[in-house]
């Protein structure tokens, strides 16, 4: 198992799919960690020096502070071999990192921007009516072409690569988001993909990650860090959290 030589610090409550990939890899590679669960909306000046972005996770450990899921799960990757997460060839490597980046690039912008905000985050942060109408036309317009492309993509059993690596996780974290929007692809129509997602969220760390994710989703925000950690999620001491949430140069108007 690895070690460190001090937990981590992660910034970004695992609500976030991309906060979930982080937590699972460290989970996976045995990195002690511990999490400061904010919204990014949330973050205070501190936490704009970190991210301009203002985008979680936020990763801080004794070499680096770094931000962006991917950037952040290759370092760990390559700072703690074992277990590997990217294939052994240059070529299933190539493969593993187009589809982290299908899933946090394509997936993301709908799963996340066009249907988990306007279902979760702008009633719940900005206190706007849920946007029913946009939802539904999202998922009717664009999620049968995501689906179908991942369909293509998907392994008919186990994982792309024989064991599981940062591709399947990377695709399986945005589904949970999508699940508590409300949407729920029809398991008949894509079966390939909607399989090798459940075979992925039942890889143990993944699965206990999801889990916190779960309770968090459904807890009103003052009251998501006293949660945490009664859930067990280690906590830092400190938090960047601020006590009115801000737009970030990237958020949707």
């Amino acid at each position: 198992m690895a070690t460190s030589p001090a937990p981590a610090t992660i910034i970004g409550a695992p609500v976030s799919p991309y906060v979930r990939k982080v937590l699972t890899v460290c989970e996976m590679k045995g990195i002690p960690y511990h999490v400061d669960p904010i919204v990014p909306f949330f973050g205070n000046d501190t936490f704009s020096e970190l991210n301009p972005l203002r985008r979680v996770p936020v990763f801080i450990d004794d070499l680096v502070a770094v931000s962006d899921s991917t950037v952040i799960c290759e370092y760990l990757d390559e700072r703690y071999p074992t277990p590997a997460l990217l294939p052994k060839t240059p070529a299933e490597r190539a493969r593993a990192r187009w589809m982290e980046e299908f899933a946090d690039t394509r997936i993301g912008d709908l799963f996340i921007w066009r249907i988990f905000y306007e279902a979760i985050v702008s009633p719940s942060i900005w206190q706007r009516p849920r946007d029913k109408e946009k939802i539904a036309r999202a998922a009717a317009d664009e999620l049968p072409g995501v689906m179908a492309d991942l369909e293509r993509l998907a392994p008919a059993s186990g994982f792309l690569f024989g064991t599981v690596s940062i591709a399947d996780i990377s695709v399986a974290v945005f589904f949970r988001n999508l699940r508590w929007a409300r949407v729920n692809p029809a398991a008949d129509r894509w079966p390939r993909t909607l399989g090798w997602v459940q075979r992925t969220d039942e890889v143990p760390a993944l699965a206990k990650i999801t889990r916190i994710a779960d309770r968090l989703v459904q807890t009103p925000l003052p009251q998501q860090r006293s949660v945490a950690a009664m859930l067990g999620l280690p906590l830092t001491d400190a938090t960047v959290a601020a006590a009115a949430p801000r737009r970030g140069p990237m958020t949707i108007p």
